[in-house]
């Protein structure tokens, strides 16, 4: 007796199969358009102003005369709040936005040397500058070399210095004292509302690079 055919490679899948992984898909995201299950919403404009409470399919009228979606943006809430925004825009805008956050929460560092000169020092305070203006924390992190620890006094002037240039947009958040052969001091951003630049014409890269890869080979002294 002949052996069937089967064939070798793999099963064609079903239409049902391709709507339960594309439905999979779309449960991911937050509720939107008819997913929607509560029977009143509030919504807010893609702007972020408020438009009111209404029934969920007056709001479902509203978006689709708009031509935009309905977004439900706070579940928990009583009722839940929904957005009129296009999904695109909304996935885009929610991804802009962790990324700010990510790249808000790095500690950036910047070294300085007891006898540095005052030009060499005001580029590092720009640079320092700039990463506060955009959120960022930053490590100060003066280092000796052998020889210079007899006069720790110097780079505590120093690294006062840098603090006292910084004071308009940060807080330090320790006093300046050696340890080792070092000082670090960290500085926290003021408030965003309260940041402005004094030795910075114009904010530069919001994620430019610090001095933490960089390698001094004095530090073998």
């Amino acid at each position: 007796m002949a052996t069937p055919y089967r064939p070798s490679g793999p099963r064609p899948k079903s239409s049902n199969q391709n709507q339960r992984r594309d439905q999979r898909k779309e449960d991911k995201g937050p509720r939107r358009n008819d997913r929607i299950r509560s029977p009143e919403v509030r919504v807010i404009s893609g702007k972020g102003e408020m438009v009111g409470i209404m029934p969920t399919p007056k709001a479902l009228e509203l978006a689709r005369e708009l031509g935009v979606d309905l977004i439900e943006i706070s579940a928990n809430a009583q009722p839940p709040v929904c957005k009129l925004i296009e999904y695109g825009k909304y996935l885009y805008e929610e991804a802009k936005k962790h990324k700010h956050q990510k790249s808000a929460s790095k500690v950036k560092e910047i070294k300085l040397r007891p006898r540095i000169d005052v030009h060499d020092l005001m580029i590092k305070v720009r640079r320092a500058e700039n990463f506060l203006y955009h959120g960022h924390k930053v490590k100060l992190l003066l280092q000796f070399r052998y020889r210079e620890l007899e006069h720790p006094e110097i780079g505590v002037d120093t690294i006062k210095r840098a603090i006292q240039e910084l004071a308009h947009i940060s807080t330090h958040d320790n006093e300046p004292k050696r340890n080792g052969r070092a000082i670090v001091v960290g500085l926290t951003p003021v408030q965003q509302n309260r940041r402005k630049l004094v030795h910075n014409a114009a904010p530069g890269e919001e994620d430019g690079e610090d001095d933490s890869g960089e390698i001094d080979g004095d530090d073998q002294e």
